[in-house]
């Protein structure tokens, strides 16, 4: 996105991501939320020793224009965690919809739901470029 035409700040940007995600999960009975000083989507954030990330974010910009990622785990193996230590943030464990619902989801639906909710908070028309 080139963020000229919306708004030049970054930390915007990502709030309205974030938001974009937890809107999503409500609409699939997930309460998410934020942690702050903690970048990403979180379950259970009012409770520290609990609180789990459902959504990472890796973001990049140059001039303005944003070459993003949006880690939103649906019916993610949340063995390969075990291995590493997610976005570095130590003692906090990591959770999918899958998990949180006790079933695998519709990935496609899910897809729909989050583009409905980024299309809506940046106010702009999705359009599909590739099949």
């Amino acid at each position: 996105m080139d963020l000229e035409n919306f708004f030049t700040d970054i930390h915007r940007y990502m709030r309205t991501l974030e938001e974009a995600v937890i809107l999503t999960l409500h609409e699939f009975g997930i309460e998410a939320g934020r942690i702050s000083g903690l970048t990403g989507v979180w379950l259970d954030t009012t409770t520290p020793e609990r609180a789990r990330k459902i959504c990472a974010f890796g973001v990049k910009t140059s001039r303005w224009v944003t070459l993003h990622g949006l880690a939103l785990n649906v019916n993610t193996n949340l063995s390969y965690f075990d291995y590493i230590v997610p976005c570095g943030i130590e003692g906090k464990a990591v959770t999918s919809m899958q998990k949180e619902l006790g079933g695998a989801q519709d990935i496609a639906l899910v897809r729909k739901r989050l583009e409905v909710h980024l299309a809506s908070l940046f106010d702009i028309n999705l359009q599909k470029v590739h099949p």
